[in-house]
């Protein structure tokens, strides 16, 4: 029987292609961050899932230029080998102000098939 309950980790142990999407993600880099992901992936966040790498490129612009914030990594958990949440705490001129976002990851041959983004 497996335990799927997610495991903390170290941030350094979150693997190369995480960190690279995470990285581009926090410095605006749209032409960085995409190329984290499969071509048919999906992202969930706000509400609206969006598929495939154009419509994801459109979501990493928006998400970037929307509102200014700071964003923090606060922690790192994984559930098994592809499948990973990221916490993160960010600040800014967003409704609230304040909020902690977990992102999880989904992996397929070493790049991000599925990401969800929740509160």
């Amino acid at each position: 029987m497996h335990d799927n309950q997610p495991r903390t980790i170290t941030p350094n142990a979150l693997p190369e292609v995480i960190t690279r999407y995470l990285t581009a993600h926090r410095a605006h880099d749209t032409a960085t961050a995409v190329t984290a992901f499969t071509d048919n992936a999906t992202v969930i966040d706000d509400g609206n899932t969006y598929q495939g790498t154009a419509a994801i490129e459109k979501w990493l612009d928006r998400s970037a230029t929307e509102f200014t914030y700071t964003i923090h990594l606060t922690g790192t958990q994984q559930t098994d080998p592809a499948h990973y949440i990221a916490t993160h705490h960010l600040e800014g001129n967003f409704p609230g102000g304040t909020i902690d976002l977990r992102y999880h990851f989904t992996l397929r041959d070493n790049l991000i098939e599925h990401l969800a983004i929740e509160a």
